[in-house]
């Protein structure tokens, strides 16, 4: 039987373990345009729940940590895999949420339900994937729990079908099987699964060298600072004398020291001030209420206290964070936007965003990131604009964490953002603005100029590291040596496919605005109807960003 602390202890050895080959998953993506790389955001994602878990004490049910775990995990999850991974612990701990020991049928149920919450969050759920090994996984295990088999031994095999998952899916997605790779995510599952099997063997947590992540132990100096503790509650009160009488305070003062310590009685003619530490405050408001009326009565729980600082004193720095902060409502409508770039950002705030998000490509924001940010906006309905296909998931699961109206538009780059913004209509309702604002974004094309980040194929052409790359609404059409021809190329091919009019180029922190005006001018040339803009935005990773619409 898997307890509690056997869970927890797994789950932290998982995030250690996917931490240490994270960037061996990184070189798993097939694309090679930079991006938010699969290892990363997984790593991130489960180092999420390991630091909520390596300070919970000891002695809590299974059900309970898978729990904490999976609220954790939905808060930190980074990019669509660790969306993905989240929800999987999601419907894990659903199936485990009355379970204070967890046996192989309970094992086999959380492994299926984590696969059925999985599938059920992606709108065309794609096999050869993370999806597929989740999937196999519970199936197996299923099967096996039928049968006399502990859980220990079943989450083993269930480590072997998602080995032999893994294996498989570059039969089920021709691109893995042309880079000759297996899939990104399902080799990122494959090592938390294993991380947790270590724990679960009794072999122990598995160190990370860069992060280590290990249980805080609590529980035991807690423990002693309350057996310190005689009397549990501390309980102060006023008493607004109503027939005072000269030995009103010393008969009050007399009784409270009969069931406590630490009595403060102070009065004159019109009050008494109390404070005493009992383990029943309701006696002595009870007494109190004898000699008049109570104002200000304030009881704190001195053992609930001291637990909360004991662990509070052992976080790490990490662990410490500032509470969010939430704004009073001050109007109807609000925008929070994720871009990266100075340029863009001022760009967003311009146009009416209440919050910016720093994010875009390989630094893709938390769930909770992108929440604080919601709760900090003074709206009742808050617009959410990801500008980038990677973080869109992540945006979609602040929605049940707030309870704030929220519209997520699926807006995959940030010009996208910028046309949806500049269609909204403050007289219209949300969901008629949430139509025309994708409407708008729809409307326009994205180019983009960047490099790429390692070895691969595109449409049957090498692409060597560092090649300029030029993309078409996320898809690469252009292979270059110079980001301005690659620019060029595609600004001309966008704006012929769209029969566009408008052409804005913006510069990224890799180039500078001479050579976005020699673009400019290039596109000019063959693009003539076209009015053309150059603005600054700021952005990494990408040398133009370019609107054609």
């Amino acid at each position: 039987m898997i307890n509690g602390n056997i869970l927890r202890d797994a789950i932290i050895s998982a995030a250690n373990n996917i931490d240490n080959s994270k960037t061996a998953v990184d070189a798993l993506n097939v694309f090679p345009v930079p991006d938010g790389d699969t290892g990363t955001n997984m790593s991130m994602t489960m180092r999420a729940a390991a630091r909520e878990l390596a300070i919970l004490p000891e002695g809590l049910g299974a059900g309970e940590v898978a729990g904490k775990a999976a609220s954790a995990l939905l808060r930190g999850a980074r990019g669509n895999s660790g969306v993905i991974l989240s929800l999987i612990f999601r419907g894990f701990s659903k199936a485990l949420k009355d379970h204070n020991e967890i046996d192989a049928k309970a094992l086999a149920k959380a492994l299926e339900e984590g696969a059925k919450s999985a599938y059920g969050a992606v709108m065309k759920p794609t096999e050869g994937t993370i999806l597929t090994v989740i999937r196999e996984s519970g199936e197996a295990a299923a099967k096996l729990a039928q049968g006399s088999i502990d859980a220990v031994e079943l989450w083993g095999k269930a480590c072997l079908t998602a080995k032999e998952s893994l294996d498989r899916t570059p039969e089920l997605l021709p691109q893995l099987k042309k880079a000759g790779v297996v899939d990104a995510g399902g080799q990122g599952l494959l090592l938390v699964m294993q991380g947790m099997l270590s724990v679960f063997k009794g072999e122990g947590i598995i160190s990370s060298g860069d992060n280590p992540v290990a249980p805080v132990q609590t529980v035991s100096a807690a423990a002693e600072v309350n057996e310190d503790i005689k009397f549990g509650y501390c309980t102060e009160f006023i008493v607004n004398r109503v027939n005072p009488e000269p030995t009103d305070a010393v008969k009050l003062r007399a009784y409270l020291e009969t069931i406590g310590d630490c009595v403060v009685v102070v009065d004159d003619d019109e009050i008494i001030k109390v404070h005493v530490h009992s383990n029943d405050p309701g006696n002595a408001i009870q007494a109190g209420l004898k000699y008049g009326a109570l104002v200000n009565i304030k009881i704190d729980n001195m053992r609930y206290q001291h637990s909360n600082n004991v662990i509070e004193q052992t976080q790490l720095p990490e662990q410490k964070e500032d509470e969010p902060q939430v704004a009073e409502i001050e109007k109807q409508f609000g925008f929070v936007a994720v871009c990266a770039g100075e340029g863009f950002e001022e760009m967003f705030s311009q146009l009416g965003a209440d919050r910016i998000v720093s994010g875009g490509q390989t630094m893709n924001p938390s769930t909770e990131d992108i929440l604080r940010a919601v709760l900090a906006t003074p709206a009742e309905h808050v617009f959410i604009l990801p500008n980038n296909k990677n973080i869109i998931m992540a945006a979609e699961q602040v929605v049940p964490l707030c309870e704030k109206g929220i519209s997520v538009l699926h807006t995959k780059t940030v010009p996208q953002g910028i046309a949806a913004m500049l269609s909204f209509d403050e007289t219209q309702p949300a969901e008629k603005n949430h139509l025309e604002m994708m409407k708008a974004a729809g409307r326009v094309g994205t180019g983009l100029v960047t490099f790429a980040a390692r070895d691969s194929e595109v449409n049957n052409q090498r692409v060597r590291k560092g090649q300029i790359l030029g993309m078409e609404d996320g898809k690469i059409t252009v292979l270059e040596h110079d980001p301005i021809k690659a620019g060029y190329k595609v600004a001309r091919r966008l704006y012929k496919k769209l029969n566009a009019s408008m052409i804005t180029i913006y510069y990224g922190a890799e180039s500078n605005e001479e050579q976005a005006e020699a673009l400019s001018t290039m596109i000019a040339s063959r693009c003539h109807d076209a009015e053309i803009a150059v603005i600054p935005g700021g952005q990494p990773i990408y040398y133009f960003t370019i609107a054609v619409e």
